[in-house]
């Protein structure tokens, strides 16, 4: 297993720690699905320096793969910490950040704590 379970708000979230491999392709994402299947989490929390770069450059088609891995094994992604410097080359990542944020499946967030809120029925 690459991270550990926590249990937030009702939602069981397997939190991916720094040093694991990167999320870099369907590979990664099978292995991580099956991480969350094995601790029987709803949500797998990966820290953004695990993503692989490709994965931010939406022409490869890394994070189309990645996140069709997800919605197939019906767990949810969330990319934790920074993508500002990903961000501010791409206005199609932009656009793909915000139209996912907007939904259930996969979230960019800043932070555990932006993790904790969004899980949170009070504040998501």
């Amino acid at each position: 297993m690459t991270g550990t379970l926590l249990t937030l708000h009702g939602t069981r979230v397997l939190r991916c720690a720094p040093d694991g491999p990167p999320l870099d392709g369907e590979r990664a994402a099978l292995d991580l699905i099956g991480d969350a299947f094995g601790q029987d989490a709803q949500l797998v929390a990966v820290p953004a320096e695990r993503v692989g770069e490709d994965f931010f450059r939406l022409r490869s088609g890394v994070a189309g793969e990645v996140v069709q891995k997800f919605v197939n094994y019906r767990i949810r992604l969330a990319v934790v910490g920074d993508v500002s410097r990903q961000l501010a080359e791409s206005s199609a990542l932009r656009d793909f950040v915000r139209e996912a944020n907007r939904g259930s499946q996969l979230w960019f967030l800043a932070d555990d704590g932006a993790l904790d809120d969004r899980l949170n029925p009070a504040t998501g």
